[in-house]
């Protein structure tokens, strides 16, 4: 019997390797005791079970003695055989257990998109899975597959994810989607029916805005998750910088619709005549100038290699943003959508930067290009950009 421990701010991990029963049990358990009081105070202790293979009822009454220790306190990546006898002894209703994932590989896998959390790849003609970057939690595979559920039910078209599996040591999550395709790569295999597209596309934002998230629902804050995210790039930009992007955000009013945050057209599935939505860890609540600043730095002023990023030629992409924000508009006159459009552009700027916030392992050369990038979008453009965030209360929704 081994067990290893990791200690993360008072959130302990043990790991167990081996088998639990009469004569080993208690060795197990004066070696737990002894690094949980060397690991000082405990605000959470979860044992990692992948290791172990058998367990009796002497360790079953060393899990029952920990769970009553700790308040809390769960048991995850239990192997089946271990699993059903927690099941059976009832084990399974007096503390958190998570089953152990099925592994799947994603070798030889086409890559559908390529994000700052993950990568999706397709499996087959049927499924997809979205493989989390290493260091994802499963409590944040868990809140995305919650605000799936959350934008399903307030009635926009996405796909519910059927199974939480890991791929190598990163967790995925498996859709199924029949016969779909990303709408870059609808785009890039018929570019003459942009303009079809581009108003699919445009529906899409519209159908998704005119939804308001009640009050009782999940789904959280859009302005505080990017408040927060601008301020997590604070080790990248002096604090001026940082100030400048947080007066640009706190002059957009508020709001209560449905946004998806990410909505560039890799995150977009064409299945049949539908237009579904995918990825959707960033979802929240807010002003729809919000959601489209953010499509706006994904089509068009996009940092990083965009053809690997959105899927298509930056042209075409461009072209597509262009016409699909006219038909997001459509019927108001050429003066407002030309506002409207330089107000999209001035709220962008920030989003330029600020997702950078999805992961602390960007290569540098990233971010040396966004350092260099700020001067040029934000720094100098300061009392423009500024200019034109006063005038968003006129934006009424």
């Amino acid at each position: 019997m081994k067990s290893s421990i990791c200690n993360h701010d008072g959130h302990v991990l043990i790991r167990l390797e081996g088998r639990l029963d009469t004569s080993t049990t208690s060795q197990a358990q004066a070696d737990i005791e002894r690094q949980l009081l060397e690991a000082g105070s405990i605000k959470s202790l979860t044992l990692n079970l992948s290791g172990l293979d058998y367990i009796s009822s002497s360790g079953l009454r060393l899990l029952l003695h920990l769970a009553k220790t700790y308040k809390e306190f769960r048991l995850e990546e239990v192997q089946p055989v271990v699993y059903d006898v927690l099941q059976m002894t009832g084990f399974t209703k007096v503390m958190s257990v998570e089953r152990a994932l099925r592994q799947l590989s994603v070798d030889g896998c086409e890559v559908f998109g390529v994000g700052g959390v993950g990568i999706v790849y397709r499996i087959d003609g049927d499924t997809i899975i979205k493989v989390f970057r290493e260091g994802t939690t499963m409590d944040e595979v868990k809140a995305e597959i919650t605000m799936s559920k959350e934008a399903f039910v307030l009635g926009m078209p996405t796909p519910i994810s059927f199974d939480v599996v890991r791929v190598g040591k990163q967790y995925g999550l498996v859709y199924e989607l029949l016969h779909a395709d990303t709408l870059s790569a609808c785009v890039r295999r018929e570019p003459g029916r942009l303009d079809e597209f581009a108003r699919k596309y445009a529906q899409l934002f519209r159908q998704l805005h005119s939804i308001s998230v009640p009050a009782t629902s999940n789904v959280p804050s859009a302005m505080t998750h990017e408040l927060e995210a601008v301020r997590h790039v604070g080790r990248y930009f002096p604090q001026e910088s940082i100030d400048l992007m947080l007066e640009i955000l706190k002059a957009v009013p508020e709001g209560d619709r449905l946004l998806h945050l990410d909505l560039q057209t890799k995150n977009a599935m064409m299945q049949g005549d539908e237009l579904m939505l995918i990825d959707m860890g960033e979802i929240g609540y807010g002003h729809p100038i919000l959601d489209l600043a953010h499509a706006y730095s994904a089509m068009v002023t996009l940092v990083g290699d965009y053809e690997k990023i959105i899927g298509m030629p930056k042209s075409l992409g461009q072209e597509l943003w262009e016409r699909a924000i006219g038909y997001y508009f459509e019927g108001e006159t050429p003066e407002l959508i030309a506002h409207r459009k330089e107000q999209i552009e001035a709220v962008s700027c920030v989003r330029n930067f600020s997702w950078l916030s999805l992961s602390d392992s960007f290569p540098q050369e990233v971010i040396d290009e966004c350092r260099r990038l700020f001067e040029v979008r934000i720094g100098s453009r300061k009392e423009h950009l500024l200019k034109v965030c006063a005038t968003l209360d006129d934006w009424k929704v």
